[in-house]
């Protein structure tokens, strides 16, 4: 009988605050919601009581009342959330204003720096009088091309909380790849770093801003944040808009003043990985991304004031900006800049018994790395607060699951969370008071109406199809930038199933109330007629030890589609006719026979974007001698050509 891996107890489950949120909805409301699947039945049934019900528990602050909750056509999109509230996002995260811990800034050199919630506040005032001077106000977009650390949030809610909207790439984009982005959106103002870190090195970024400065007509006023850099200088940089190093842009003191912004008021830019095109501009509102964070940290999360919130990510990806609205609980936030590898495995490991880790937040990729690996955190490390683990950016793996409860902590809640930059959140996620299953996502979010239909667009159970979400949701973008008709927003989402968000996923609801994530819904392998999500075989594959990392395809072959898997093999090992068959084995035991792919073939590395996620489009289209539009959304856009003119796939 298939058991979870890890259940809570009744006490820790009735400590948690999504407990607490049931009971105060019970009360409030006259009801008997006795469980979780019972809460969130409600919660999609009765959207306008319960958001209204988020912002009492959370005690949002509007300083307009709404004239409702929810005003919405029949059909998405065309919802209108608490119309004629006003509120300020940067003043939410800034309500703590004590001297507890706000951000631990971590260097990969292992430089720390501390700023407590006063001191945020502090630097906040006043960076924000100095892009008021600048001419900052409502609706005016300010940028970062900055690694990790204190200075981008500080940036972040100087900005915000002036009313004009936010948006972010991290160093290790590429030059096009960052005017494909700022070119689109016209900053005023930029902060850039001149150099950061990874892997042992200092990286030097003048040429690479140099580059970019010239494609921004637009900008009056670059602030340089030395960082890895400490020599650097305004006359390095050569544009027609003012330079200031940072330490001499603004001088700290004093309270920050908030603008009072409507609900849907763009606040953050972030950008689709762009691997078929320009990227697509996605904009997020202030009121909707408040909300939905707050649920999200707060009751599927359990973050307290007393927690400390750490999450590996790069401020090119939206894990970012989940990650700084932990600010909003009064939370501590760890922030990490470098290589999670350097100088050894358990680099960040380390971190969690050194600052106190209680929510712990990775990559797929990196469990499976760390396993490779051989670590043996439970074993190594004290791990004492650790209380949650949380997994993104692609499926975890069945024995990733394992590893974590056999390596790492036998008590935790294991949380593989899945939504993405589209919603700036989660559709899917973890929870405090449920079990954790095997290779299975908690539960579908509070609030989110997530199903899955099959292509006749009905709900299934127990099958695969497309992931949707069926009705309005307060953290759906408000628009794409410059899609004045909204018709590339439309064709994004509700193409598929009119008036129906259809994300792109190809999924599977458990009958646990579950879901399984089986890949992209573009990327599915259809041989035979027979749709087959990528992560499935993934799974199998990461079981081969001598494999590192893998990558599957479809290709066009004799009027029909083959599977065709390309592995990237540990240092000495050779793909050999035995490897070969032993990773057939593998996967034709656990899945199909469809599954098997017809071709295996040994590539030294696989591209990747650059918040990490494999792209299988861009090696299908290599392969099918098809171009692939925008290489400087990669990572290592070089290692496409490892997949091109292969003579392997001609026979």
């Amino acid at each position: 009988m298939n058991q979870p891996l890890w259940s809570p107890s009744p006490a820790r489950i009735a400590a948690t605050r999504m407990d607490a949120f049931r009971r105060q909805v019970n009360q409030r409301h006259g009801l008997d919601l006795a469980d979780y699947p019972a809460l969130h039945a409600w919660s999609v049934a009765n959207r306008e009581a319960f958001w209204q019900a988020i912002v009492e528990f959370f005690d949002i602050r509007f300083s307009s009342a709404p004239q409702a909750v929810l005003e919405e056509g029949p059909a998405m999109p065309s919802a209108h959330w608490f119309p004629g509230a006003t509120l300020n996002f940067a003043e939410h995260l800034l309500r703590r204003s004590d001297d507890h811990p706000a951000l631990i800034a971590i260097a990969e050199d292992g430089g720390r720096e501390q700023l407590s919630y006063a001191e945020l506040a502090s630097q906040v005032a006043g960076l924000q009088r100095s892009l008021q001077a600048a001419g900052v106000g409502v609706g005016d977009r300010v940028a970062a091309f900055m690694p990790n650390t204190w200075q981008t949030v500080v940036g972040m809610l100087a900005a915000t909380s002036l009313g004009a909207t936010w948006s972010s790439c991290s160093p290790d984009f590429g030059t096009q790849g960052v005017i494909d982005r700022f070119g689109q959106i016209e900053p005023k103002v930029l902060i850039a770093a001149a150099g950061y870190r990874y892997a042992g090195k200092v990286l030097d970024l003048t040429t690479k801003l140099n580059e970019i400065l010239e494609r921004m007509p637009s900008l009056e006023q670059l602030v340089v944040v030395p960082f890895a850099r400490p020599e650097a200088t305004p006359g390095d940089f050569t544009t027609h808009a003012k330079v200031t190093l940072w330490r001499d842009f603004y001088t700290p003191g004093g309270e920050p003043a908030f603008t009072q912004m409507p609900f849907d008021q763009p606040l953050y830019i972030l950008y689709s990985s762009g691997t078929t095109g320009v990227p697509k501009c996605i904009v997020h509102g202030v009121g909707g991304t408040l909300l939905q964070h707050v649920k999200e940290h707060g009751l599927h999360t359990d973050l307290r004031t007393d927690d400390t919130l750490f999450y590996y990510t790069t401020c090119g990806w939206m894990m970012w900006n989940w990650l700084v609205s932990g600010l909003a609980l009064g939370a501590t936030l760890v922030l990490f800049d470098g290589s999670p590898f350097h100088p050894g495995a358990e680099r960040l490991i380390d971190l969690i018994d050194a600052e106190g880790i209680s929510i712990f937040g990775t990559s797929a990729k990196y469990l499976a790395a760390l396993e490779k690996a051989g670590e043996k955190p439970g074993q190594s490390h004290q791990l004492t607060r650790l209380k949650a683990l949380l997994s993104t950016g692609s499926p975890l793996s069945h024995e990733s699951f394992e590893y974590v409860y056999r390596d790492i902590k036998a008590d935790l809640c294991l949380s593989s969370i899945s939504g993405g930059t589209d919603i700036v959140s989660c559709f899917a996620l973890g929870n405090p008071v449920l079990p954790v299953w095997r290779g299975e996502l908690q539960c579908k979010g509070l609030g989110m109406d997530v199903q899955v239909w099959n292509e006749d667009g009905k709900p299934v159970v127990g099958e695969k199809g497309e992931l949707v979400c069926a009705r309005h949701f307060p953290s759906m973008p408000v628009c794409f930038w410059n899609d004045p008709e909204g018709a590339k927003f439309k064709a994004a989402y509700f193409e598929t199933f009119p008036g129906v968000w259809a994300h792109g996923d190809y999924a599977e609801e458990t009958p646990h109330g579950g879901l399984v994530i089986h890949g992209r819904s573009d990327a599915v392998l259809n041989p035979g007629g027979v749709r087959i999500g990528t992560a499935e075989i993934y799974r199998q594959v990461e079981k081969v030890e001598e494999v590192l990392e893998s990558i599957a395809i479809g290709q066009d072959w004799d009027s029909d589609v083959r599977v065709v898997l390309f592995v990237r093999l540990r240092e000495g090992v050779v793909l050999d006719e035995a490897l070969q068959t032993h990773i057939r084995q593998v996967i034709r035991a656990n899945t199909t026979p469809r599954h098997v792919p017809a071709k295996i073939i040994a590539v030294t590395d696989i591209p990747r974007t650059i918040s990490g996620k494999i792209v299988e489009l861009a090696v299908r289209n290599v392969v099918h001698g098809k171009p692939v539009k925008n290489t400087d959304a990669l990572a290592n856009p070089q290692a496409l050509e490892l997949f091109r003119e292969l003579p392997e796939l001609k026979s």
